[in-house]
């Protein structure tokens, strides 16, 4: 039993090793760990009612421009609807 018991300690071990070597690799290729951060819809609108372009908007708020122009969509159905 000791010996499968050291077998195993030595089995997490190279396990942890390699996961926090894929993770330093991931980590220098830019990619990023975690939940995505929340987008800040009243920003994009703001923006966008002062002129700001959507490529602009995307730029200072560090999200796509797709996101930006989805945003931007989802609130004009919201005023269509209101009509």
């Amino acid at each position: 039993v000791t010996i499968l018991s050291a077998v195993a300690q030595a089995e997490r071990r190279r396990i942890l090793e390699r996961t926090n070597e894929g993770r330093q690799e991931a980590r220098l290729k830019g990619i990023r760990f975690g939940r995505k951060r929340i987008i800040d819809r009243n920003s994009v609108l703001a923006l966008h009612q002062q002129g700001t372009g959507a490529t602009d908007i995307a730029r200072r708020l560090s999200i796509a421009r797709s996101t930006v122009y989805k945003i931007l969509e989802d609130e004009s159905r919201v005023n269509l609807s209101k009509i």
